[in-house]
């Protein structure tokens, strides 16, 4: 059981959690991570502490020593080289935070190296695996009387659809909303992170399964439950959540038996370099996935490069 932690770190995070969201316009997602790094490591600390009869407020007395010594304890429990960069992360943004507001002289953090990454391709779909999976979908949506009668496979079919058309992210799928969508230019507005949006076009195949879906599936499923703006809904008619998304997908791509992809992510990766494959101008495909950096997009190019490098020595007779 994690040791308690003091009502004053309590504060600290929840205020530092609270300049991320109103200042920084972090995510939703990497304000619960942050909460949950600070929160472990004083919990931690505290319990270093336990022969203190008082809770103490660690983050004002932690040192260099103490932060290695944690991270090093979860490196030696196997937790991965991302997770440990995350985490190094929050303890230097949060420890030169406390600086700033007067909290703390010094940011002992500030010489926190973080972990290296190793680099790692993505997993992608080929063309054939994509086509088996829609097709796969489109089969639920037609059902044993040719008739479109579940409304949630009809569903289905166009997340997964508007997933592999755009290869925007499961957070901006979930928070589509039906204004969002503009049939008339087959395009999409994404709110990405940073609150930060973007213009995404829409293939043929996913505007017609969007069309169908709320056409002929979200009234269904809606019901007379309270209207809401989500263009794709629960099973209990409220706007759909991450983990219901990634249920969807992760099912689809295990129903495919010959790949060990999964997640969501896997269509986003997907998308982007099949576009590259397909010879999309690389600026592009950035803009299409929101990247900041140019480099985190240059990753898909070398997925392509394997492809062809695979394709030219099955192929070529002297490869």
């Amino acid at each position: 059981m994690s040791a308690e932690i003091s009502p004053q770190d309590r504060e600290l995070i929840e205020e530092y959690c609270h300049y991320l969201q109103y200042e920084m316009n972090r995510s939703a997602h990497t304000i619960r991570s942050y909460r949950s790094d600070l929160t472990g490591l004083a919990s931690d600390l505290q319990k270093r502490a336990a022969e203190q009869d008082e809770l103490l407020p660690v983050f004002r007395v932690a040192t260099l020593e103490d932060f290695r010594a944690w991270l090093a304890q979860l490196t030696q429990h196997g937790m991965s080289r991302t997770t440990m960069a995350r985490k190094t992360t929050a303890i230097r943004q949060f420890m030169g935070w406390l600086v700033r507001q007067g909290i703390r002289e010094d940011n002992p953090a500030a010489r926190l190296i973080t972990s290296k990454q190793t680099s790692h391709l993505p997993d992608t779909l080929s063309q054939k695996q994509v086509r088996q999976a829609l097709d796969a979908l489109y089969e639920a949506v037609r059902g044993e009387s040719g008739d479109p009668s579940d409304p949630l496979a009809l569903r289905d079919v166009a997340m997964f659809e508007v997933l592999y058309s755009t290869g925007i992210r499961v957070a901006e799928i979930e928070g589509l909303d039906i204004e969002d969508i503009d049939f008339s230019r087959s395009v999409v507005k994404v709110t990405g992170k940073g609150d930060k949006q973007r213009i995404v076009p829409l293939t043929a195949p996913a505007v017609r399964a969007l069309e169908q879906w709320l056409s002929a599936g979200r009234a269904k499923v809606l019901g007379d439950k309270p209207q809401t703006p989500a263009v794709f809904l629960g099973a209990r008619g409220r706007r759909i959540g991450a983990r219901q998304i990634r249920e969807v997908v992760n099912e689809v791509l295990r129903r495919l038996g010959d790949t060990s992809a999964s997640g969501v992510h896997v269509l986003r990766h997907t998308a982007a370099t099949h576009l590259l494959d397909g010879g999309a101008d690389l600026r592009s495909v950035q803009e299409l996935l929101g990247h900041e950096s140019l480099q985190t997009t240059q990753l898909y190019t070398h997925v392509s490069i394997d492809r062809l490098r695979q394709g030219y020595q099955q192929a070529h007779p002297r490869a």
